[in-house]
């Protein structure tokens, strides 16, 4: 299994997630520009929420909403009365060539990773230390790397830093976390 024994784990697109969702309390999908490429963020979503019926909380983010998650997975954590597993899936694109990771998705995955390691959720696997370590090395260069991004320049977004900012600033649950008993 991959990433199994990890508290936070993180890799791309719907494939990732089957590899990394199963065990997992919350799967965290970090889209910073949605709709960039083929998919959008939604699609993702809607097909990691298939692959995992039942179960698993799934919300998504933004680099914006990452302490919003964060504080959200540390009360579900609390409720839980035990380890809250996190699967932070980065949105990446589908572009007509296939898939692509997307670099302001992993950024926004690093924040969120940082967020939790900030709360004590800090049982990363290496893939989520290196990109919680992307963040935070590049965090006062996101805006520029937001608008020279491949999905800013190809992917047909206007203005990245405006539809970033119209994005909300508070994570959305699309989907509430049940108990598995």
């Amino acid at each position: 299994m991959h990433q199994q024994r990890y508290q936070v784990r993180f890799e791309w697109g719907e494939a990732g997630a089957r590899r990394i969702a199963p065990g997992a309390h919350v799967i965290v999908v970090a889209d910073e520009l949605d709709g960039h490429g083929e998919a959008s963020g939604a699609q993702l979503v809607a097909a990691i929420a298939e692959a995992c019926p039942g179960g698993p909380a799934v919300l998504c983010v933004t680099e914006a909403s990452a302490g919003d998650a964060a504080k959200w997975i540390l009360r579900l954590q609390a409720q839980l009365g035990d380890r809250a597993v996190v699967a932070v899936i980065g949105a990446g694109s589908l572009d007509p060539d296939g898939f692509r990771t997307a670099v302001e998705d992993h950024l926004a995955a690093g924040a969120v990773i940082d967020a939790l390691a900030a709360r004590g959720l800090d049982s990363s696997s290496p893939e989520a230390a290196a990109a919680c370590a992307a963040w935070q090395g590049l965090q006062r260069a996101t805006a520029h790397l937001l608008t020279a991004s491949v999905s800013a320049t190809l992917g047909g977004a206007d203005d990245p830093i405006a539809q970033r900012e119209s994005r909300p600033a508070s994570a959305v649950v699309l989907r509430e976390f049940t108990s598995r008993a």
